[in-house]
C-alpha cells in the first residue's frame, strides 16, 4: 500500500498543493511552521476520517475560503483507491471512495491504513486513561469494523443509561434492559481490546529487546473495572447492578470498557510512573513498529508510515533504528533538516522542501 496523489485545497496554510510521494522515503523538510505537519495531517484524515490534532473540521479551513477539499490515490490491494473529502462553512462534510459517496466512517476505515507518530503520542504513555482508549479504539476500528459499531452502539446504552439518572424516577426494570445491553456490548469490546493487546505484546518484545540491546521487556497490560476472569458479560452485569445506587448519586456510570485503562510496563514497573523520557520515548516507539507489523499482518500490506519530527526527539542509534526498518513501507518523514541524517539510510529519498505552503520536490543521488 503506497500513496501515489496526494491533492489539497484550502487545507489549513495550503491554498492548492499536489504532491507525488515515492514508494519509498519521503522526507518534509523547511523550518517550522510552514505546513509540514499539515501535510501528515491530510493524509491520517482521509484515513481515519478526523483529525489527529483537533475534533473540529473547521480548524482545518484555510482562513476565509469557502470550502476545503483533500484528495487522495491509494495504490493497494486488489484494486486502487481514490479518497476525496470535502466540508464547507457550515461544516457539512463529503467523504468519496472512488466516486461513490459514503455516509459512513466505518466505510472509510481501512481504505487507507497509516501508523503514525509524533512527539504528542507521548500522551499515551503520561497522560489520562481516555488518551490511551482512544489509542486502542482507532487502532482496532481500523482494523475491525465490526469493534466500531459496537464501540458506536455501546457509547449510546452507556449515554442513554446516564440520562435515566437525570430524572427524578428511575424504573429499575428499564436500567436491567439498559445492564443487559451494555453488558453484552462492553464485554465485546473488552475481549477484543485484551486480544489486540496480546498481539501487540507478542510483535514487541523483540523489537523492545532489539532496541534496548536486551536490557528491556515491555508487557502491554489490559486493566479493567470488572474481573477479567471467567465470564466478562456475566462481570460486566453483576458490577453495573451492584453499582446501581453509586451510579444513581453520581449520575453516571462508574464501570465498564468507556473507564478501563492499559499499562506500559518497563520489567514490569509502569512506564507512565517509573519510566524516564528516554524510555517512555522508546516504550512508544515500540509500540508504532509493533502495530505496524500487526496490520501488516492483517492485511498483508505494511500501512503508510508518518513520522512527524521524531528523529530530533531520539538519539542515534533509535534514529537508525528507524530509518533501516523502513525499507519496504511508504514512509513520509517532516524534519527540520537532514544534514545529520548517514547518506546511505536516505540514499533516494524523495525530498519536497515546504515553505510558506509550498513544496518543491528533489530526489537524493
Amino acid at each position: 500500500m503506497h500513496i501515489d496523489l496526494l491533492e489539497l485545497n484550502n487545507f489549513r496554510n495550503y491554498e492548492q498543493l499536489q504532491i507525488k510521494p515515492g514508494e519509498g522515503l519521503n522526507l518534509l523538510t523547511g523550518e517550522n511552521a510552514q505546513g509540514k505537519t499539515n501535510v501528515l495531517e491530510a493524509i491520517f484524515f482521509c484515513a481515519f476520517g478526523r483529525s489527529h490534532r483537533t475534533s473540529r473540521d473547521k480548524e482545518m479551513q484555510r482562513f476565509e475560503t469557502p470550502y476545503t477539499r483533500v484528495q487522495l490515490e491509494v495504490v493497494r490491494k486488489p484494486i486502487p483507491k481514490k479518497i476525496e473529502i470535502r466540508f464547507n462553512e457550515e461544516g457539512r462534510k463529503f467523504i468519496e471512495i472512488n466516486g461513490r459517496k459514503i455516509t459512513r466512517i466505518p466505510d472509510l476505515l481501512g481504505t487507507l491504513n497509516v501508523i503514525m507518530f509524533s512527539p504528542e503520542d507521548l500522551k499515551v504513555v503520561k497522560e489520562t486513561p481516555a488518551v490511551r482508549r482512544r489509542f486502542l479504539d482507532m487502532e482496532i476500528s481500523a482494523l475491525d469494523k465490526v469493534y466500531y459499531h459496537q464501540l458506536v452502539s455501546y457509547n449510546r446504552v452507556i449515554s442513554e443509561r446516564n440520562n435515566l439518572f437525570k430524572m427524578r424516577y428511575v424504573d429499575p426494570q428499564v436500567l436491567d434492559v439498559y445492564d443487559e445491553k451494555a453488558a453484552s456490548l462492553g464485554a465485546a469490546l473488552i475481549q477484543k481490546r485484551m486480544n489486540h493487546l496480546a498481539a501487540l505484546n507478542e510483535k514487541a518484545q523483540p523489537i523492545h529487546s532489539e532496541i534496548t540491546l536486551e536490557r528491556e521487556r515491555i508487557e502491554y497490560r489490559y486493566r479493567s473495572t470488572v474481573s477479567l476472569d471467567g465470564d466478562l458479560e456475566r462481570a460486566l452485569r453483576q458490577a453495573l447492578f451492584s453499582m446501581r445506587r453509586h451510579d444513581l448519586e453520581k449520575k453516571g456510570t462508574s464501570i465498564g470498557p468507556h473507564r478501563d485503562d492499559f499499562s506500559m510496563l518497563l520489567n514490569g514497573a509502569d512506564a507512565r510512573t517509573y519510566g524516564s523520557q528516554g524510555q517512555q520515548r522508546t516504550a512508544i516507539l515500540t509500540l508504532k513498529f509493533a502495530s505496524l507489523g500487526l496490520i501488516k499482518e492483517r492485511t498483508g500490506e505494511f500501512p503508510v508510515l508518518l513520522l512527524d519530527d521524531v528523529l530530533s526527539e531520539l538519539d542515534v542509534s533509535r534514529q537508525n533504528f528507524i530509518l533501516s526498518r523502513i525499507e519496504g513501507i511508504q514512509t513520509i518523514l517532516t524534519m527540520t533538516g537532514y544534514e545529520n541524517i548517514e547518506q546511505r539510510l536516505i540514499q533516494g529519498a524523495r525530498i519536497f522542501h515546504i515553505r510558506a505552503g509550498t513544496a518543491t520536490t528533489e530526489v537524493l543521488g
